[in-house]
């Protein structure tokens, strides 16, 4: 996380439709705004959203104190603007007050005849007491606005005094704390989580007068209260967004708006709620975050280029160009819009641009990021400064770029996704979730994906050791650290980004196992993990190569640290909800390719395509 000053409230913010208020002597001015701002309703919600049936099952219970009774779920309607406005989600009873029919009494269901008998109850698995501490946690971190969950703060830490900007939700770090919810049948969290993070896309966002494209999505966003009037009598709580214009190095988040289409689908795909993804609403916000994506511009590769840190990995660290994570979340994002985004006139252009670049850039990285140690011994014996078509050494990579601890560090077997490519350039670290992420996207191919696999199973002690998982491997040292951090305290040799463990990347290794069919390296993984975290108090990340230390400023109990091992031990429990989240290979991308109108006939898709049929 970036330290930041307090954030500059947006000239066009929102307020939250319900009134604070003092003293009784405030009730004047509550009147007096009521039609302007209606009152925020407040349903019950005693896990923050509905419990679906099909996923009780997968939720283990957190109170074991009277086993006799089990909460009733309440099942998701497909479309949730049929339901009864008392039942409605608060951000469509507010957003369209008038669509909904009047609340009816609710309706008994018959009763059951006399020789009916349930069926008995598949056995839940009882949790352990590190994960009913998770829970409490991730429970404790929820933050609300109008009276409904709306997502969890980054670090909930009662023994830090300086916030910093661990107080704020941030859209990357929600993502498993989400998808925990989701997986526990508790969604309205999610859903809300999502509407309002939509309203902040098109909110006013300078920097020295500039203006980036409508569809950024903020990094963050908080929840504060201020004052009506003079008089500090009635107040409001407001949504106070960061776009980046009070983060260390004023970068845009270009990962958000990615996180935010996964998200959404994944929601989508789990309730069964299509219906939100078909709203005008959101339907304009997949279009507007695509087209910043898809702009035209003067770069000549199908990648997204982009600045140091505007990722997870946002603070300099030698990443600026195109980067494997944004890519892999890129490609992502492009395959969860074309299944959410409604097929009219209006859309075919845009679908059509979807499908080129998916098809450039599956084959962009497939060929140029893999390297293993027959790539690196071609790349051993480049020729330079070729100038044809025809060149084998498209990027004039110089042979001398190979660093010393690679020769060393490739095993015979298996392989990985280089961490970024530009002319001249090639950066041949290892970045764990770009690398996990194009697994489970099916940006790799099937081969790729099971040696990138073998790769970690191979260098365990490197990657994972006494924490999983290494954000990027090696850790920058001396004068190359110097360099190209800015001599930066924070990301020192095996420090944080520099080489640190994020237990949080567990949850996508733990994807990516499930999708290649290897849920031990998984099962092995969240073990070591399961040993530490909870007397460790959930720090954000550890130090050294092998991941013994806590980071030296590391939080505690820090939220996406708590989701992600809760996330990874359900996804193990129930490996087909892996669904929501990967996408298999699309064979029409394999047959889409450029190749076909040149001479050439070496093509990963075509590889590829032979691995799925054959």
């Amino acid at each position: 996380m970036n330290g930041q000053t307090t954030m500059g409230l947006a000239a066009a913010v929102r307020p939250c439709r319900q009134r604070l208020l003092t003293s009784a002597s405030a009730a004047a001015a509550k009147a007096s705004v009521i039609r302007l701002f209606p009152r925020c309703p407040h349903p019950q919600h005693h896990h923050h959203g509905r419990r679906l049936p099909f996923l009780v099952s997968a939720a283990s219970h957190t109170s074991q104190s009277d086993p006799s009774t089990t909460p009733t779920p309440t099942p998701v309607t497909s479309d949730p603007r049929s339901a009864v406005a008392g039942n409605l989600p608060f951000f469509d009873r507010v957003l369209f007050p008038g669509s909904f029919p009047p609340e009816t009494p609710p309706v008994e269901d018959p009763a059951p005849p006399a020789d009916f008998r349930p069926a008995s109850a598949s056995p839940v698995r009882e949790e352990t007491e590190t994960e009913r501490e998770a829970w409490r946690l991730l429970r404790r971190a929820v933050v609300s606005y109008c009276g409904e969950p709306v997502g969890t703060v980054a670090a909930e830490d009662p023994e830090c005094t300086e916030m910093l900007n661990y107080d704020q939700v941030f859209i990357r770090d929600f993502v498993p704390s989400a998808l925990a919810f989701l997986m526990r049948g508790e969604t309205e969290i999610v859903r809300n989580f999502l509407l309002h993070t939509l309203q902040l896309q098109s909110w006013e966002k300078t920097v020295d007068c500039y203006s980036p494209g409508q569809g950024l999505m903020p990094a963050s966003f908080k929840i504060r209260t201020v004052p009506l009037d003079e008089n500090n009598e009635a107040f409001e709580e407001i949504l106070d967004p960061d776009f980046g214009e009070s983060a260390i190095g004023r970068v845009a988040p270009v990962d958000s708006g990615l996180w935010w289409i996964i998200l959404l689908r994944a929601y989508c795909k789990i309730t069964g709620d299509y219906s939100l993804q078909e709203r005008v609403d959101v339907q304009t916000g997949i279009k507007l975050i695509l087209s910043l994506c898809l702009s035209d511009g003067f770069d000549m590769f199908p990648t997204l280029l982009v600045t140091d840190g505007s990722c997870m990995i946002d603070r300099r660290m030698g990443i600026h160009g195109h980067p494997l994570e944004i890519q892999a979340l890129f490609y992502s994002a492009l395959r969860c819009s074309r299944e959410m985004i409604v097929m009219n006139e209006g859309s075919k252009h845009l679908l059509r641009a979807i499908n080129n670049r998916l098809s450039a850039l599956s084959f962009h990285i497939r060929e140029y990021y893999w390297v293993d140690m027959n790539k690196i011994n071609e790349i051993y014996r480049y020729k330079t400064e070729e100038y044809s078509h025809d060149a084998t050494n498209k990027f004039n990579i110089y042979p001398e770029q190979i660093p010393s601890w690679l020769v060393d560090w490739i095993p015979e077997k298996g392989g990985y996704l280089i961490g970024n490519l530009q002319p001249a350039h090639m950066d041949f670290r290892f970045f764990s979730l770009g690398n996990l992420w194009a697994i489970s996207s099916s940006l790799t191919t099937p081969t790729q994906a099971e040696g990138i696999l073998s790769l970690i199973e191979e260098k365990w002690d490197d990657l994972v050791a006494n924490m999983p998982v290494k954000i990027c491997y090696p850790a920058m040292e001396y004068d190359e650290w110097r360099i190209i951090t800015g001599s930066d305290p924070k990301n020192t040799p095996w420090s944080y980004h520099n080489g640190g463990s994020w237990p949080t990347l567990l949850w996508q290794f733990t994807l990516a196992c499930i999708k290649m069919g290897r849920p031990e390296l998984a099962r092995r993984a969240i073990a070591v993990a399961e040993e530490k975290l909870s007397a460790d108090k959930w720090p954000e990340y550890y130090d050294t190569r092998s991941g013994r230390f806590i980071g030296k400023q590391s939080r505690s109990y820090q939220t996406w640290t708590i989701a992600g091992f809760l996330t990874s031990k359900m996804l193990l429990e129930n490996p087909e909800l892996a669904s929501i989240l990967t996408c298999d290979e699309d064979l029409e991308l394999l047959e889409g390719c450029a190749c076909c109108l040149s001479k050439r006939t070496r093509c990963s898709r075509r590889a590829a395509k032979s691995d799925i049929i054959g």
